[in-house]
């Protein structure tokens, strides 16, 4: 697995690079050697923050922890992703590395339920702005928004962040 440490209003030691490194061996057993992981460590006024990118095969799994200290938010933030992992186990088994659970043959995982698709909605995907469609997420009292986006037509959404932002999610083009 290629690990890429980024500090955000920080520069991470190498001890915590290389507390990263070994902690992340943890979940590499899921996954081949064509997974990358993103650690990004980021220090507020009170808190630290660590948050977890692993890509796998155009899958992404994603986990955020804060604490006093930035190696207790690491720590946190592995076993997150590990009880993320374990949950979905039987769906997940098919996409990551063969023999990925075999450790946990015996013990006993709460298992993620089927998922249960309970509303449909068709709504007309108009074009509009990114400040149009954040203004419309904001009058429906939403947290995310569809739209087909003016500037380039592809379909986007817009999303409300934790951190009082917004993001912008688009296709990816291949070219």
């Amino acid at each position: 697995m290629k690990i890429t440490v980024i500090g955000r209003k920080c520069t991470p030691r190498d001890s915590f690079k290389e507390h990263a490194e070994k902690k992340l061996q943890k979940i590499d057993r899921f996954f081949g050697d064509s997974a990358t992981a993103k650690v990004t460590a980021t220090v507020e006024k009170t808190t630290q923050t660590v948050e977890i990118t692993v890509i796998n095969e155009g899958m992404i799994f994603r986990a955020q922890a804060k604490a006093d200290n930035m190696n207790e938010a690491l720590d946190d933030c592995v076993d997150l992703l590990i009880r993320q992992i374990r949950k979905n186990k039987t769906k997940l088994e098919k996409r990551l590395r063969s023999g990925a659970f075999d450790d946990y043959a015996g013990a006993e995982i709460e298992e993620e339920p089927e998922f249960e698709l309970v509303r449909t909605k068709t709504i007309p995907v108009k074009p509009q702005s990114v400040d149009e469609a954040i203004l419309q997420m904001n009058l429906l009292g939403h947290q995310f928004y569809m739209f087909r986006n003016a500037a380039n037509e592809s379909v986007a959404v817009v999303y409300r962040r934790e951190d009082g932002g917004y993001g912008l999610i688009e296709p990816e083009t291949e070219e």
